[in-house]
């Protein structure tokens, strides 16, 4: 079997749902007969599911600054001839999960990328823009080729999902409840998101990508919501501060920084359910005026992220 018909999938997850998503993408591949290669990403201590409120916070400042976890050695003799590479995972804190740090900065799987094509796939709450401009920066530091990217999200309000997914992850309780919708990507849209692989088969037939990306925004694969723009562009600066400022305190489990991230959670909690109503009806109240700085910001956005402008779901 020829080099463009092998596909390797290179994936980190803790609820299942990012391998879900990533084997539906690729089921028409292997229904035409490609060879799809899985390999999990595994920290050598692995992150715990359902997390105690502790260790979610303590997460925060490596996974926001993107310090690496070490991973088990990854065996890589039977995907060098892989034609297409495929990187699944989800966001932490408005980055990579910690895991996906370490991947990108292994020096090995940086050599491993080099010169290869590279699509990500991405189950995600709601925020997924600023992972993808380091994804963007991770893939050009390894010399590869960034040549498609699918986002699904969590339909659910802003809050209502904040809610929903700490309820999973904490309690491990994803299913609807008699108020709330069922935490994650719908499955729905995961069923659904076999056609993102029929643009990869088609791609991959004709051994041309570069077209790739709008087909993939032709059938939903971004979904770009400007308030919640608005609010992750901000978060992610102040989040960057305050990771420095708990780093500071000490290591990752450090009791030295358990007081910093004692302040960090309340901070967090304040400004999700008392100051982000008031910030996002002043986006909308705004709205009108910031049709031309959005638009601005959304062509940069595709134009960082190496995508056609105009493309993206509204």
């Amino acid at each position: 079997m020829g080099t463009e018909y092998k596909v390797v999938v290179f994936y980190y997850t803790q609820t299942g749902q990012a391998l879900e998503i990533v084997q539906k993408v690729c089921e028409p591949l292997v229904s035409a007969g490609m060879q799809v290669i899985y390999k999990e990403i595994v920290p050598e201590e692995p992150f715990p599911l359902p997390w105690t409120v502790r260790s979610f916070f303590q997460v925060f400042p490596e996974s926001r600054l993107g310090i690496p976890c070490r991973l088990k050695a990854m065996d890589l003799s039977d995907v060098q001839d892989a034609g297409l590479v495929i990187v699944a995972g989800q966001s932490w804190y408005l980055s990579h999960s910690i895991p996906l740090h370490g991947f990108f900065q292994s020096s090995a799987i940086k050599d491993y990328l080099k010169g290869r094509k590279i699509v990500t796939v991405d189950g995600c709450r709601n925020m997924w823009v600023m992972k993808q401009l380091k994804t963007r920066a991770y893939l050009y530091e390894a010399g590869a080729h960034y040549v498609g990217s699918v986002v699904l999200q969590d339909p659910a309000p802003n809050l209502v999902s904040v809610i929903t997914i700490l309820r999973w992850l904490l309690h491990n309780k994803k299913e609807a409840t008699r108020f709330l919708p069922a935490a994650g990507v719908t499955p729905e849209d995961i069923q659904n998101a076999t056609c993102f692989g029929d643009c990869l088969l088609e791609a991959m037939q004709r051994n041309t990508f570069h077209a790739l990306q709008i087909n993939l925004m032709s059938k939903k694969a971004i979904t770009f919501l400007p308030a919640v723009y608005f609010i992750e562009k901000n978060g992610f600066k102040l989040w960057g501060q305050w990771a420095r400022f708990i780093l500071k305190k000490g290591p990752y489990n450090s009791p030295a920084r358990e007081n910093a991230l004692r302040f960090f959670k309340y901070y967090l909690f304040f400004v999700l359910f008392v100051i982000s109503p008031f910030g996002l009806l002043f986006f909308y109240l705004t709205y009108p005026f910031r049709r031309s700085s959005l638009r601005k910001a959304e062509k940069e956005m595709c134009y960082e992220l190496g995508w056609t402008e105009g493309q993206i779901i509204e």
